[in-house]
């Protein structure tokens, strides 16, 4: 998701800018267990202001929270790289997995969800999310920039020659790369542009982004020149692009006029409640096991893959 619990688009010194894929899910009113093709059960929430401990799972269940629109992180259908990674850790914790879904954008899920009780994991947050405890990282990736191969350029750090030569550039609001874009001189000139993927919609009091498929696609049709997001928002979207695309992780941390560092790159986890030492561990014990399946999931999904990866 979700990434990310980042709101992968928020920048701190603890969270990549996801933003954690971070925002999750709004309170619902009532649960609600579907089961998929997949074999996964769905659920629509918890009762708001239910104590949390009422609310723990029994034992042999991971409550996954999850939105309908995280894509491609969480999704309906199951095909979502994150439910399938949740389904690969809960069975190596011999518990049953449990999504619990939510129509909200998954920026509201650990307040909403994780924090109230109504699930107990987040998939895909910052490492050292201080909202939550975080799990060890189960992967480790950066920004990218995306171009058309046909273009021939080679961008992968933000001081690159070839960066001079792209005039439209489309981001993700509040991510590194818009702080990035900042100090570029590109930031002021794409504004137009940028507010049109997204309507002009006012940003005021709701949550408004331009998803990872947009952006390709943008890329794709040739009316931007290139595109940086966070790379698992758009990696499945540039593997299945009919128009061959390049993607280049960022290579190396940003830097402002005034000094200050912008990482590009960041370990994700798995997140549970603050306290809930017990679960974090009997996770971790299950990413040792399924370390080769996850990334085999991750690869599958086209995401590029850095070191450490611990």
């Amino acid at each position: 998701m979700n990434s990310i619990e980042r709101d992968r688009t928020t920048v701190s010194s603890t969270t990549s800018g996801q933003f954690g894929l971070g925002p999750l899910i709004g309170a619902a009113s009532t649960a609600i267990c579907v089961a998929l093709s997949t074999g996964i059960a769905l659920a629509a929430g918890a009762a708001e202001g239910t104590e949390a401990a009422e609310l723990r799972a029994p034992d042999g269940v991971l409550r996954i929270c999850a939105s309908t629109k995280g894509a491609p992180y969480t999704m309906k259908d199951g095909s979502g790289f994150e439910n399938r990674v949740a389904v690969v850790i809960a069975d190596a914790m011999g518990r049953k997995p449990e999504l619990v879904w939510t129509d909200k954008p998954s920026i509201f899920l650990v307040r909403d969800f994780l924090d109230k009780g109504a699930c107990d994991v987040v998939m895909g947050l910052d490492d050292g999310d201080p909202r939550v405890l975080t799990s060890k990282p189960y992967y480790r990736t950066g920004y990218v920039f995306i171009t058309r191969t046909d273009r021939g350029l080679e961008i992968d750090n933000w001081s690159d020659e070839d960066l001079r030569k792209v005039k439209t550039i489309g981001y993700q609001f509040h991510s590194p790369a818009e702080v990035m874009l900042k100090q570029t001189g590109l930031y002021e000139d794409n504004l137009i542009y940028q507010y049109s993927l997204v309507n002009f919609t006012d940003r005021r009091n709701q949550f408004t982004q331009v998803s990872g498929e947009r952006l390709v696609s943008e890329v794709a049709n040739g009316t931007a020149d290139a595109a940086v997001a966070f790379a698992p928002d758009v990696a499945r979207y540039v593997k299945n692009s009919s128009t061959p695309l390049t993607m280049k992780v960022i290579d190396q941390n940003g830097l402002t006029a005034s000094g200050e560092l912008i990482p590009q790159q960041f370990d994700q986890s798995i997140a549970v409640r603050q306290g809930d030492t017990d679960l974090r561990e009997e996770i971790d014990a299950a990413l040792l096991k399924v370390r080769p399946q996850i990334e085999a999931i991750l690869e599958e999904e086209g995401i590029p893959l850095l070191q450490p990866n611990t």
